[in-house]
Formats: C-alpha cells, structure tokens, sequence
C-alpha cells in the first residue's frame, strides 16, 4: 500500500455535549449521568480521525466568531488537522447535546455557523490544496438547505480537479425530510457512498445490506452499508460484496462510531488496500471510537 494524498473533508464543526446516561431517560425528571464537553461534528470527527492514521487532512468548515469556535479549531489543530474554517459574523458555533445510552445515542442539535457554509468558500479551501487526492463530504451540508449550494460545489470542483470523492449519508431523518429520490440525484457517481442500516432503508428500502447495496450502487460507484455491531457490507458495481464483522468491545459511546469507521475505511482504501482490508480497518476503529467517551482520538 501507498501513502494516501491529501484527504479533504468538507462540513460540520460542533461542540458536543455528550450525556452517557446511567439508566433509561427518567422523562420529567432526573436521570444520573457522565456529562463531557468537547469537539464534534461528523466531518471535524472524521477529519481527526484521519490526522491520527498520519495521513495530511484539511477541513473545510464554518464556526461562529465566538469562544466555541476558537477552541474547536484550535483543538482539531492540536490534533493534526489542517483548518479551512470561515468564521460567521453573529452566529453561534454549533451545538450538538448527545444523549448516550445502551449502545445508542439520541442527538438535539444546535446547526449554527454550519448553516453558513459558502460555495466560495469551498472553492477558496479546495484551490488552496493542489496536493489533494481525495474529498469526503458530510451529507449535513447537503441535507440543510443553508449549505446545500457549499456541499454541491464541493462535489463539483472535486470532480473538476480529479479528486476521487466520498459521502456520509449522515442521517436518517434529514434524508426522510429531503426525500431519496433528491439526496441520489445530489451524490451521483461519487465513488464511495457510506450509510447506516436506517439510511439504507431511508434511500433503498428495507432489504437485507447487500441487496440494499446493489441498489445504490446505480447511483455510487461503491457503496458500503454500517451496520453497527452486525458488521459493514462492501458492494461495488463489479457486484462484488464483501462482509466484515463487528469487534467485540464493551460499548461506553458511540458518539463519533461511524466517523472513526469512514476515516479506517478511506485511508485505507485510498493507500491501495482490498476492500476486505478496508473494512476490517474500519471495524477496528469504529470499535475504538465506542470503547471510549467522546467523538475523537484520544490523545
């Protein structure tokens, strides 16, 4: 295997405010809990979780011009990652409260200065890196109206440049509210899509992951299905699957689960790897990420 060039991700900075609760939400009432404050966002997490596999990665992103988004960049800073941020004038950073239990996490969030993401700024950040080989877009940015022309010229310029490209359906619900039929028409022909089993359902219906696969693979060129503690499904348009099964670990958090897995599976796919490899590099990471309490590498 090569070294990977240059990784650009592209959407959401967040502060997270993650809750590992110790027992069913008591609803009206109290419920005991390990509460931390740190970064977050899909794209920002899969971007540190990129700086650790030591390959170069820069962020392209939007956060208020307050405290919070100081210190989320200065910390993706700290952990490698090279920052495109815009900062937005009168907005806050966004704000993601996680609620953690039972290997399942419910999110409230807060889109801020994301919804600010600008097409010109994407072109600013991507003109900036002539050493990129590769894009991976959060579907956030396409799923919010505000930023949906920054996430299709993301896409767009990548293509011009001769990036290969990648997206994280992101969602469940967003992708419902949009509708299947407009988020494929948005991520035609990327060359690698990522979904969870609800967004697979959302976009392919409900099929078993291989066949849900096939199905969007007419619209990308690989498509990989998450399945959580089931393992992952790699289908391609050769009709080639792969399957690779889940790490037994203890689950604390799964807050940042699917970053770390779409970060092991692109560095390693893009150094050259079978997408066997690539999977079971992605496993291994996810099952890091929940091992632990928060959405990034521990230092």
């Amino acid at each position: 295997m090569t070294r990977p060039a240059r990784v650009v991700v592209v959407g959401d900075v967040i502060t997270d405010v993650v809750a590992v609760l110790s027992g069913p939400l008591a609803a009206g009432s109290d419920t005991g809990a390990e509460i931390s404050i740190g970064g977050g966002g899909q794209a920002a997490n899969t971007a540190a979780w990129v700086a650790a596999q030591r390959v170069d990665v820069t962020l392209v992103g939007a956060v208020g011009d307050d405290d919070a988004g100081r210190d989320r960049v200065a910390e993706l800073e700290r952990a490698g990652v090279d920052c495109a941020i815009e900062r937005v004038e009168g907005v806050a950073t966004g704000t993601v409260i996680v609620l953690a239990t039972d290997g399942e996490r419910t999110m409230v969030s807060q889109r801020g200065a994301n919804l600010r993401l600008t097409a010109a700024h994407v072109e600013r950040a991507l003109a900036a890196v002539p050493d990129a080989g590769h894009l991976h877009l959060s579907a956030y940015t396409l799923l919010d109206a505000g930023s949906r022309d920054a996430g299709l010229r993301a896409l767009a310029a990548a293509r011009e440049r001769g990036l290969t490209t990648s997206v994280d359906a992101a969602s469940a619900a967003p992708l419902r509210r949009v509708g299947a039929a407009a988020f494929l028409s948005w991520v035609r022909d990327v060359d690698l899509l990522l979904v969870n089993a609800d967004e697979a359902t959302v976009l392919a219906g409900g099929l078993d992951p291989a066949a849900q696969g096939r199905a969007l693979s007419a619209t990308a060129r690989r498509v990989v299905v998450k399945r959580g503690g089931a393992g992952a499904v790699w289908v391609d348009r050769t009709a080639a699957v792969r399957v690779a099964a889940a790490r037994r670990v203890a689950v604390v958090d799964v807050t940042g689960a699917g970053d770390a897995f779409a970060a092991g599976l692109l560095t390693a796919w893009l150094a050259g790897a079978t997408p066997a490899a690539a999977l079971s590099r992605a496993t291994d990471l996810g099952a890091l990420a929940v091992s632990t309490v928060g959405a990034r590498p521990q230092p």
